[in-house]
């Protein structure tokens, strides 16, 4: 396995996860090319962006994030491990990410729906409470004929 210019601790991520899904470096084509956008001079002179092909599934990754062609090996692999979970039906760390958000999202919606109902409870008995006490203060000023 080969080490990549990242921590030790996701080195040993990345091929502990590639053993667990069953993806070997053999199955890998490998090729860099060079990157496009901002760079100027060094990006049309080096080649920094990383395309790799898992033979067995066909699945294509291409990744030009960093400057560092080192890094973008690693970028490269860990998005095709999260694209062969997905084929497969697992939930990637992305999935989950998503998923989380959706939630709390929704718990915030509910929670506002729920302020602006109580806010209207308020004001429409806070109103009723005026015409209470405007209604418990009222002293009739007209009699009646027959008094």
């Amino acid at each position: 396995m080969l080490n990549f210019a990242v921590s030790e601790e996701k080195n040993k991520w990345l091929k502990e996860k590639m053993e667990s899904l069953g993806i070997r470096e053999e199955d890998i084509i490998e090729k860099f090319v060079r990157s496009s956008g901002k760079g100027g001079q060094k990006v049309n002179k080096t080649s920094t962006c990383v395309y790799i092909k898992h033979s067995p599934t066909g699945i294509e990754v291409k990744c030009m994030k960093d400057r560092s062609q080192s890094i973008n090996r690693f970028l490269a692999r860990r998005e095709l491990i999260e694209r062969i979970e997905r084929l497969s039906g697992k939930l990637t760390n992305e999935d989950i990410k998503r998923f989380k958000a959706k939630k709390q999202k929704l718990k915030r919606h509910k929670r506002a729906k729920l302020k602006h109902k109580a806010e209207v409870v308020d004001k429409a008995s806070a109103s009723e409470g005026n015409s209470l006490e405007a209604a418990k203060t009222f002293v009739p000023t007209t009699q009646h004929k027959g008094e």
